[in-house]
């Protein structure tokens, strides 16, 4: 049953196995587990970056399309919500016919960009969607009657997904500190009901005959196109599909912020956390997106307090308190991206399961 829900692609490595049912299992269970508001934010931006990561993997990984206007469906997702809340009111409506809207621009563009870009190669049609994400951003800051420019927009939600609503009036004991049963604690779940959905589906996609064809393409695509595939409709149907992906991937960053501004979902920096995720978890593995986001996200959000906690521990010593001052955070980050890469050049999903083959090849002679 397990295997056929995840579509018999599974993890091949008892390791990989163990950590990937303990952070589900932690995703799951987070609002109990880490009752804090920054905890519950983290595991939120997790559910909502594995989505948007692995609709990117299914470019990069499985296609071998590099495209870096992926911030753009993601951030057109985020407008929609926003733009069809703020307009008509905290209603179910609103938000399904700003799904719906989002949608359907995303398609329309993914689709313009696929006919007339893909026939390109490599890092041309890399800099096409470059310029083309550059000129939506600039659009999305300029249009402040629409988008509220660079301010954004914040609107509300439906009550029932509102932090005032209450399930109950007193809080719940979890097992490590009160939990508010309220309206974020039901958001919450239903980004994880949303992503976790979206996962096993993208787990059939990859896994069917259409997911086996753009993995053909991607180690070489003129073999492709001369067993009579058409490499240009299914990297085309490739990026409609990733970017629907992504759409809905901002749709949910949306209605966890109820909030959407260009930097939080069209900026750059996030095509560049998406790259960094991919490479950490492992190109072409799904399941690295789960753990890229994890590993990425809680080092981006925790780091400056591990650095504050250490530069304590060491004050009074030379040179190691401004080294692990919280203000050169990044340069740590910095430092375990190079480590990752170094050690895990196929990502931890790879490394794990290259361990796993090998093992199994040593016990069989």
């Amino acid at each position: 049953m397990l295997s056929r829900l995840l579509s018999h692609d599974l993890p091949r490595s008892r390791w990989l196995a163990i950590l990937l049912v303990l952070l589900v299992l932690g995703l799951a269970f987070a609002p109990f587990l880490f009752p804090g508001v920054k905890a519950l934010n983290v595991a939120a931006k997790v559910l909502i970056f594995i989505a948007l990561v692995v609709s990117f993997d299914l470019l990069l990984g499985y296609t071998g399309i590099v495209s870096f206007a992926h911030t753009m469906f993601f951030g057109i997702g985020a407008y929609g919500i926003a733009i069809s809340a703020n307009a008509m009111g905290p209603t179910w409506w609103a938000l399904v016919v700003g799904a719906l809207g989002a949608l359907l621009l995303s398609l329309l563009l993914s689709l313009l960009i696929g006919l007339f870009s893909l026939r390109v190669r490599a890092i041309f049609f890399a800099m096409i969607t470059l310029a083309v994400a550059s000129a939506f951003l600039t659009l999305a800051s300029q249009l402040s009657d629409i988008t509220g420019g660079e301010d954004g927009l914040t609107f509300r939600l439906p009550e029932l997904l509102s932090p005032g609503f209450a399930l109950m009036e007193d809080d719940f004991e979890g097992p490590f500190g009160p939990v508010s049963l309220n309206g974020r604690f039901i958001t919450y779940y239903l980004l994880f009901a949303c992503v976790t959905a979206m996962f096993l589906v993208m787990l059939r996609i990859v896994n069917s005959p259409f997911g086996r064809v753009l993995q053909a393409i991607r180690e070489n695509d003129f073999r492709a196109e001369a067993l009579g595939y058409r490499v240009v409709v299914y990297r085309t149907l490739s990026n409609v599909i990733a970017a629907s992906f992504a759409t809905l991937a901002g749709c949910l960053l949306a209605l966890w912020l109820r909030y959407n501004g260009p930097d939080t979902s069209l900026s750059f920096e996030i095509m560049l956390d998406i790259l960094l995720i991919v490479v950490i978890g492992g190109m072409g593995t799904l399941y690295g997106a789960i753990i890229g986001s994890v590993v990425f996200l809680v080092a981006q959000s925790y780091l400056q307090d591990l650095l504050r906690w250490l530069g304590g521990l060491f004050e009074g010593l030379p040179l190691l308190p401004a080294l692990l001052t919280p203000d050169r955070w990044l340069l740590w980050l910095g430092l375990l991206f190079v480590l990752s890469v170094y050690h895990f050049p196929t990502g931890v999903v790879g490394k794990l399961r290259e361990r796993a083959l090998a093992k199994a090849t040593k016990e069989s002679t």
